[in-house]
């Protein structure tokens, strides 16, 4: 029998990033709440939308810190990335 995977909300916004290359304001999805993360191993998983050099650069940076609209601030490793795009894949912790 196959195990069906819960589905996570996604939750979209706009926030300041800041790594080793780039501060500036970018649009992000988060799948799952992000209010509800602990410290400890738990982590989300989502995507940045800027334009396709800064996605890149972010790429290669590894590492960021995302602040919502709200103000909470989180730890970033970036996952992946497709040249050409305007996308990155990240994972967050507290």
């Amino acid at each position: 029998m196959a195990r069906l995977r819960k589905t996570l909300p996604a939750f979209p916004g706009t926030g300041q990033l800041r790594s080793r290359s780039f501060v500036g304001e970018v649009t992000y999805e988060i799948l799952g709440d992000p209010s509800g993360l602990k410290f400890g191993p738990l982590r989300l998983r989502g995507s940045l939308n800027t334009t396709p050099d800064v996605a890149e650069q972010l790429f290669r940076d590894g590492e960021g810190v995302l602040v919502l609209e709200d103000g909470a601030s989180f730890r970033l490793t970036m996952l992946g990335h497709s040249t050409g795009e305007p996308t990155t894949y990240f994972e967050m912790r507290v």
